[in-house]
């Protein structure tokens, strides 16, 4: 029914298809999917947009390719579903412009990228090289542009977050992933300074206690160092387990979290 709709399904819709309680229905989506009846419809809608928009001549025929009946439903919320106009997300994101810069830390390099909406990027590493090439490989079609003297300013305040996690975080963030992807991500801004959990915490926390796996791999797709705290998950046993930044960098932050507090 989801899949198949022009407008996602109401909650008494599905239920009542189901045999079920709107409640139970609710809930048992939830605990299946690790989102919402609505935050799934949204969030295959989205993949669907975006399928028939790399292979379709127009945008008028994504459109309809995706199972909407006129444009102006799609329109209206085309930026929010895309991140970009339905024109510019065709041409694979070209004219995106993202400032970026590679400074130095503790706990090594680091690159700062920033979009429009936000910090879209911080990564930490040995090799700023690589940093740099791995921001390439993330907006293929942006145009990427070395930040200016101003922009050191945003560098510094990520930095200096790394060295005093007390000051907290205030930068707005530009943040892309799936629906599932996201939910993990708000679990994780919300765990304490100085606490950490383990990925089958963060499973219940989203109403998910299946998805530990997903919730990993989830973890392990941010690309958001320190601004979305994913070295505050560790496996159920308390090791300090994998960390795309490296687990020596992760114990360090740790370290100095608790210190911090």
């Amino acid at each position: 029914m989801i899949k198949s709709a022009e407008d996602a399904p109401t909650l008494k819709q599905l239920s009542k298809a189901a045999g079920i309680t709107p409640h139970h229905f609710h809930r048992t989506f939830k605990a299946i999917t690790g989102v919402t009846p609505k935050e799934y419809a949204m969030a295959h809608r989205s993949q669907r947009v975006r399928e028939e928009l790399s292979k379709s001549n127009s945008v008028t025929e994504a459109i309809y390719g995706a199972g909407y009946h006129s444009n102006g439903r799609f329109y209206a919320k085309s930026t929010e579903t895309l991140g970009m106009t339905p024109t510019k997300f065709r041409k694979g994101g070209a004219g995106e412009c993202i400032q970026f810069a590679v400074g130095e830390c503790s706990l090594g390099s680091i690159l700062v990228a920033v979009s429009d909406k936000g910090v879209c990027a911080i990564s930490l590493g040995d090799d700023p090289g690589a940093l740099v090439r791995d921001l390439q490989d993330q907006f293929p079609k942006a145009d990427l542009i070395g930040g200016d003297k101003e922009f050191e300013k945003t560098v510094a305040q990520v930095v200096g977050f790394i060295e005093a996690p007390r000051i907290g975080f205030k930068l707005p963030l530009d943040v892309r992933g799936t629906a599932f992807q996201l939910r993990v991500w708000q679990a994780l801004e919300e765990i304490p300074l100085g606490k950490t959990v383990s990925y089958s915490d963060i499973a219940e926390r989203i109403g998910a206690p299946s998805a530990v796996r997903a919730v990993a791999q989830a973890c392990g797709s941010n690309r958001l160092a320190v601004a979305i705290p994913c070295h505050r998950v560790l496996r159920n046993d308390g090791a300090l387990s994998g960390y795309r930044w490296g687990v020596e960098r992760k114990s360090a932050l740790l370290n100095r979290e608790r210190v911090a507090q």
